[in-house]
């Protein structure tokens, strides 16, 4: 059976270990946090992991629904692991906030774009006035879905960076993990690019560097698991052989959800947006970027 997952960490789970040429992984804690690095070297290591060359990060925090701390060690992690992606070039950088904000599990882009720190209309005048200290030019966008504006995500984040030029776009969007133990606590961080909606079961066209034009970092946090994927574990842990489970009518297009999604999207959202805004202002105090934000 094919299991459906957006996270590399769990594709590589289910490799042999004997298979993973290609693929360079490691494993580190900070504060308590851990953090898995899966690097994708070479054509094999894609057919292998089923995911484009480049480098995905997972990082395992405290699960959202338990903790309602936001200046804790999961931020700084997520701040360190997302600069270590960001290009050198100090240039303005564009978050796109992917999904539906209409639909909770697949809020987070949106939700985590309205408490972005966007600075690219700050004359340099006002800072210095004000005496902030240096603000990185960054500009946040909402491409809203397909149905409501007709055009794809891409379509419309790829003419926003014709237009700004930015060095780099921070793409945010739902995902969906193949294990119920990663939702809500596990965001992933990659520099190959998101595939819209795929965390809903609606993948839409990717967006990565060699179709916007500058490299795209993506942040995801899963937030449902494919029916099918839930019903195989279910049964295989009551001794169903895979063999018998092939055989049945297990209903595809079901995705499930925890029950607390509402305050697991409320708290991933603001995690992933003051981690974006700690990483693209060094120079300005998290405390005082919240006020601003808040």
């Amino acid at each position: 059976m094919n299991f459906r997952t957006d996270l590399a960490l769990e594709r590589k789970e289910y490799i042999d270990k004997h298979d993973l040429d290609g693929i360079i992984s490691h494993k580190k804690t900070v504060d308590g946090i851990t953090v898995d690095t899966i690097k994708v070297i070479n054509e094999k290591g894609e057919r292998t992991l089923g995911k484009p060359k480049g480098t995905y990060v997972t990082v395992e925090t405290v699960p959202f629904t338990r903790n309602s701390e936001l200046f804790s060690p999961s931020l700084y992690v997520l701040r360190d692991e997302l600069k270590s992606l960001l290009p050198k070039e100090k240039g303005c950088v564009l978050v796109a906030g992917l999904g539906n904000e209409d639909i909770t599990p697949d809020a987070l882009g949106p939700r985590c774009i309205s408490m972005l720190f966007a600075t690219r209309h700050i004359p340099d005048s006002f800072i210095k006035e004000t005496g902030l200290p240096p603000l990185r030019s960054v500009a946040g966008i909402i491409p809203g879905v397909l149905g409501k504006t007709g055009m794809e995500s891409s379509e419309i984040i790829s003419g926003i960076v014709k237009k700004i030029n930015p060095c780099a776009v921070i793409a945010v969007d739902a995902l969906a993990s193949r294990s119920t133990e990663r939702l809500g606590r596990t965001v992933q961080l990659c520099d190959t690019g998101i595939s819209p909606g795929s965390g809903v079961g609606n993948s839409r066209k990717v967006i990565n560097e060699k179709n916007i034009g500058v490299p795209v970092i993506g942040i995801g946090v899963p937030t449902v698991v494919d029916g099918r994927t839930l019903a195989f574990d279910i049964l295989t842990k009551s001794g169903v052989s895979e063999e018998a489970i092939k055989k049945r009518d297990i209903k595809d297009g079901m995705m499930v959800t925890p029950k607390e999604i509402d305050a697991l999207i409320d708290r991933a959202a603001r995690l992933i947006a003051m981690a974006i805004n700690t990483a693209l202002h060094p120079d300005m105090d998290g405390e005082d970027i919240l006020s601003v934000v808040s």
